[in-house]
Formats: structure tokens, sequence, C-alpha cells
């Protein structure tokens, strides 16, 4: 009896020694990444920006972004691309990793573990391969969302593209993303990660006179119609998502630029 006590006192100190080793591997051991300091900061403009629901601001070198803790993502991602960083250099896939930034800690990324869902960039990996730092930053948590793998690779994937013919194109572009989010929606992991029911994306370019943009609101499934389809006013965006767009903005001219379907402008 005194052997068997003594054996399982001897097994529960490895079980805790291998739980501890774990911990640091994940922690420390894993190899960390390199960082993006101020000197990498890509500007943004104040005006680009949304204006706060309540969530946490957070600015990073490569993106902005405002995090919702009650549906554990961001609820807008903000993003300065031009011609010159769209490169097809190699990178190295990093781990996903929470935000440090994100007070609330953002999600962890084994929520998305055997959900059937995506964990799908906000700002995309590809449109930071120019920068190791800038990469990197697309994989913290606080810059993905669940999103259908076909929806992700088909129609989503297609917008993504259009926007860096865009960027070749016409150079400097901001850009505004996220995914509508209300109550009542699905949710993965055991933090709830909430399922947006569709994705919008805002690519705004200056012009003589003010801002040139094109908005889309895409349901999430995949599709195979045109993008052209998916444009709206971004008054229809504010009243989908709740999210005040270009609020900085001169009234006059923020209504006048909310209230119209650009896409004439754009070449498809």
């Amino acid at each position: 009896m005194r052997r068997w006590n003594k054996n399982r006192i001897v097994y529960a100190v490895l079980m805790v020694v291998v739980v501890v080793l774990f911990w640091l591997a994940e922690h420390y051991l894993i190899p960390s990444w390199k960082m993006a300091g101020p000197e990498d900061s890509v500007a943004l403009p104040a005006y680009v920006l949304p204006g706060s629901s309540g969530g946490d601001m957070i600015t990073h070198a490569y993106y902005t972004l405002e995090y919702s803790e009650r549906h554990e993502q961001a609820r807008w991602v903000a993003y300065t691309l031009t011609g010159s960083q769209l490169t097809e250099d190699e990178r190295r896939r990093p781990f996903f990793q929470e935000d440090p930034l994100v007070k609330s800690i953002s999600a962890d990324w084994r929520n998305y573990k055997n959900s059937g869902y995506d964990r799908g960039h906000l700002c995309p990996a590809g449109d930071r391969k120019f920068s190791e730092a800038a990469y990197n930053e697309t994989f913290y948590t606080s810059n993905i969302s669940p999103m259908d793998p076909d929806f992700n690779a088909g129609v989503w994937n297609r917008l993504e593209i259009q926007v860096r013919n865009w960027a070749r194109k016409y150079d400097t572009l901001y850009v505004i993303t996220g995914g509508v989010l209300s109550k009542g929606l699905s949710s993965i992991g055991y933090e709830g990660v909430t399922v947006p029911r569709a994705f919008f994306k805002i690519v705004a370019r200056q012009k003589k006179g003010g801002l040139e943009t094109i908005a889309f609101l895409v349901p999430h499934r995949e599709s195979s119609e045109s993008l052209k389809a998916f444009r709206v006013s971004i008054d229809h965006l504010e009243e989908e998502t709740g999210i005040d767009f270009f609020h900085m903005m001169d009234d006059g001219a923020e209504d006048r630029m909310e209230e119209a379907i650009e896409g004439s402008a754009w070449s498809f």
C-alpha cells in the first residue's frame, strides 16, 4: 500500500512537470516573431478610420482595428495598401498568436480547431509579404474571423485579388474590412467566437476634390456572381454594421460619398 501511494505521488508530480513543460514550450521555446517597430509604421490618415463603437482600439504598425470582446474578433480592420507593397517574397507562415495590445486578450486560435471554419484574415497576409514583420503581424488573432473555407478561397479571395489589382493601378489605397456582427449569430469554440453573416470591404483612393470609394457587402457563402453584384453604398453598410465610417470628414462631403454606389471610376 505504501509503495502504491508513493507511485501515485510520483505520477502526479510527473504529470505536473509535463504540463509545465508544454506551457513553457508554447510560451517561450517556440521561436519568437520578428516584431514591427515604430520605424516600420505605415501611415493611415485619421479621417479614414471609422468611429469607435466602444471596443478596444488597437494600432499596429501595418493596420488599425477595433476589437469586440463580445464577438472575439475585430469589428473592422483598416490599412493602407500600395502597389509597391505587393511583392512575391517567400515568407514562412508563423503560428497564430493572441494580440498583446488587446486589453481583454484576443481569442485563442484553438477556438477554430475542428470548427469547420478557416481562420480568415481581414488584413490579408498576401498584402504584407514585403516585410517579415508586416507579414507576421497579420497572424494576430485579432485580425482573423471565422470564414467558410469555400467562401474564403472563392468569392472573398476574388475580391482581395481585385483590390490588389487596383493597388497596382492606382497605387495608394485605404481599405476597411470586417464581418457583419450582431446578436443571435452562431459561434465557435470555448470563447464563443461569432460567425459573421456577411463580410464587407470599403476601398478608397485619394483624388482631386476628395476620396473616391467603392464598397462591397458579401453574404457569408460561396458565390460565382460577379463582384459588381455585391456593390453597395456606404450608407447601406452603416445600416448593416452599425459602424460610422469616415466620421471625421466634413459632413457634406461624407454624405455625398456615402449615399452613392460608386463603381464607374473603378475598373474591373
